[in-house]
């Protein structure tokens, strides 16, 4: 077996459907596909074993998150490989066959592609990890932008590449579309189940990265509908991960926190944390002075600012459990 592709399924039949459309259509090495339904609740095993007989399913009795339900798969697969693929992605010009035949071939453990917009346009699919995690201060309002501002005064690098044509060498991966070596999965163990969802691809590649090179093969193109299964999910809007106002941006949060705790250490933890607490009293501020001048055009609401206030309230009450670092399902729905 070449490649173990594995799709977590949470009540999105229809894009895992159309996925799988063009993985087939799109894929000529000798694969396998593992869906991971995590308590969907719903007929999508009906749906998708009727239409793709050949696909292996594995039912979670819970709704296990990225991680956990990726694990089960990686643990059922055969694959010289494993593909993570996320369900709303489209595979095109045999993206896959492509990045497998490029990463046996290289010195790399693990390999992305270039995500793009339906229009074609660029996501951002692989990154460089920050000092600290500092680049989790970037999506804070209006003080995200001068420490951005400072960043860039001082020359420091960009926090991710923003479009790879080439062959280009990161620190990790975006989840979407996460190719691994097995003996490197071996190596470096599975994706830490702390995590419900948002960073566990940071955190499982920066332990990848101990056993060999990550890169991007962004010759190779993959549309990802970015963020619809989650939004779904969360009832939320917006793409990436810069909403830290609403349920799914309170996920969005805890996990960063867990990375930064994880990866950097308790000194990093609380700085980033301090930053997020004094925010409270920043936010406010310039947001009645963005007011004032620009009426309804403001770049933030006093929604936004509740939201905020709220999430890290509740980050907060989560902290001494970060901080003490033990195993914990960090689920915050």
């Amino acid at each position: 077996m070449d490649c173990s592709i594995i799709i977590v399924n949470y009540k999105s039949a229809g894009l895992v459907a159309d996925c799988l459309r063009t993985v087939y259509a799109q894929t000529h090495i000798n694969f396998e596909v593992i869906v991971v339904d995590n308590h969907s609740g719903d007929d999508s095993k009906q749906l998708l074993t009727g239409s793709f007989p050949q696909l292996q399913w594995v039912q979670m009795d819970y709704n296990a998150g990225f991680a956990r339900a990726n694990n089960a798969g990686i643990n059922r697969s055969k694959g010289k490989v494993v593909l993570l693929l996320n369900p709303d992605t489209l595979i095109s010009d045999h993206a896959i066959e492509n990045c497998y035949r490029s990463l046996m071939q290289s010195q790399y453990v693990a390999a992305g592609v270039q995500l793009v917009n339906p229009d074609g346009s660029a996501q951002i699919a692989g990154n460089y990890a920050k000092t600290g995690g500092l680049n989790y201060l970037l999506p804070l309002p209006y003080l995200g932008n001068f420490i951005k501002w400072l960043g860039t005064a001082l020359g420091a690098g960009k926090p991710n590449v923003p479009h790879a044509n080439d062959v280009v060498e990161v620190d990790w991966i975006n989840g979407a579309f996460l190719m691994v070596k097995r003996n490197a999965i071996e190596q470096a163990g599975l994706m830490d189940e702390d995590f419900f969802l948002y960073a566990e691809e940071a955190e499982w590649c920066h332990r990848l990265k101990k056993t060999g090179k990550l890169c991007l093969f962004g010759q190779y193109k993959v549309i990802h509908l970015q963020g619809e299964t989650a939004n779904a999910a969360f009832a939320s809007t917006g793409r990436g991960y810069y909403n830290l106002y609403d349920r799914k941006g309170l996920q969005i949060m805890v996990s960063n926190f867990v990375r930064i705790r994880k990866e950097f250490g308790l000194f990093w933890f609380m700085v980033n944390l301090g930053v997020y607490v004094f925010e409270i009293i920043v936010f406010p501020i310039c947001l009645l002075i963005d007011t004032l001048f620009r009426g309804r055009g403001a770049g933030y609401t006093w929604a936004q600012l509740g939201g905020y206030v709220s999430n890290v309230s509740r980050l907060l009450a989560l902290s001494p459990r970060v901080i003490a670092n033990k195993p914990y399902f960090y689920k915050v729905l």
